[in-house]
């Protein structure tokens, strides 16, 4: 961390009680348990951020030195790309195409992500709900593009945020299908609270 290390001040003595120190461990202790126990996570595995842009900079600044490969879905939400290019990342697509693979419009297609894929690929980008089309895709297929990743030694990124709007039998996060998987999301889309800034990772 940056700072000095919080000092309780009552142990100088001769002070009123006063505390301005405290722990800031990468995040508002209760509020990481509480996304940890949302997710069935350690709290140690969240940090939180300013919303889910400021979560996906923070993870690809993290994951990533300039000049790795990316490999991100087409269409996409364009922030994404973005901060990819603005961390140095070389921007590689694959398509999610109307026609969509096997299972509809807008599918992501393991075999468009295999091809795509080279050695040099350090990180796949994906949006769970789909951004913009909203298209779930499926535990089977994360895992799928999971294998992929690690078969060349690449990370998984997937943006959820959405992922609460499927309002009936939601699915589980990401996360838990693998070590190669990190996940970001805020409450400033399907719960409205933009102003509280709320992102983790």
């Amino acid at each position: 961390t940056s700072g000095v290390g919080a000092f309780p001040l009552g142990e100088l003595g001769g002070l009123p009680p006063l505390e301005i120190n405290g722990d800031n461990s990468y995040g508002y202790a209760p509020l990481k348990q509480a996304i940890a126990q949302r997710y069935g996570v350690d709290a140690d595995c969240v940090v939180t951020a300013a919303g889910t842009s400021g979560a996906n900079h923070l993870a690809f600044a993290t994951l990533l030195e300039a000049g790795d490969e990316v490999l991100i879905e087409h269409p996409t939400y364009a922030l994404l790309v973005d901060a990819l290019e603005y961390v140095g990342a070389v921007v590689k697509r694959f398509a999610r195409t109307p026609e969509g693979g096997n299972a509809g419009g807008y599918a992501v297609d393991p075999e468009a992500v295999r091809r795509a894929v080279t050695p040099g690929t350090k990180l796949i980008v994906l949006t769970n709900l789909h951004n913009p089309s909203s298209v779930l895709t499926g535990e089977s297929v994360l895992r799928e593009v999971g294998e992929i990743a690690r078969s060349v030694g690449a990370r998984v990124l997937v943006d959820e945020v959405y992922l609460d709007a499927v309002y009936e039998n939601t699915p589980r996060t990401s996360f838990h299908l693998g070590e190669e998987f990190v996940v970001t999301s805020s409450l400033t889309k399907v719960y409205g609270v933009s102003g509280l800034r709320c992102g983790w990772i």
